[in-house]
């Protein structure tokens, strides 16, 4: 069953936005608190062998993920997301940027719209990120997004799998 789950990867350039669709063999509250509590989200979001470490995570609209993806070297790239919608087990919006480890984010950045399905057991999710630049989004497609981000949620269609 595994391999029949939706996976799609599109990329809008006059549009500026990457749709991405992902099916999880999983209920939707498990798939639901695995974006949205930090202990888990550590353990899948990063693609091998980075990971991913939270520093600090408030999941309420107003509130903000602070984390980096680690290299095995040690490099730390920080990240900051910005919660600007919540409505729970269904969808959630946050304005993502990279920063530096000061929480200082570098503009610009990226606005992310995930939508959570559920239907005969499987969970759908949605995502649109839809970029501030043209230049901003090519820049993250040539660094591996579409590669890396793909591996990342196979990673969460693992951890999903050993939680049940």
């Amino acid at each position: 069953m595994k391999n029949n789950l939706l996976f799609d990867f599109t990329v809008d350039k006059a549009a500026k936005t990457v749709f991405v669709t992902k099916e999880f063999a999983a209920g939707l509250s498990l798939v639901w608190d695995a974006f949205t509590k930090a202990e888990i989200l550590d353990q899948w979001w990063a693609p091998k062998p980075y990971m991913s470490k939270t520093k600090s995570m408030d999941f309420k609209v107003g509130g903000r993920r602070f984390y980096a993806m680690v290299s095995p070297e040690g490099q730390e790239n920080w990240q900051i997301q910005k919660y600007t919608s919540i409505s729970p087990k269904t969808n959630f919006k946050y304005f993502s940027a990279f920063s530096d480890k000061d929480e200082n984010p570098s503009l610009p950045g990226s606005d992310w719209d995930l939508n959570f399905s559920e239907q005969n057991g499987l969970t759908k999710v949605s995502i649109t990120i839809k970029n501030d630049s043209l230049e901003r989004m090519e820049k993250m497609i040539e660094m591996g997004f579409k590669e890396g981000f793909t591996m990342t949620l196979n990673y969460l269609g693992d951890f999903l799998l050993k939680q049940q």
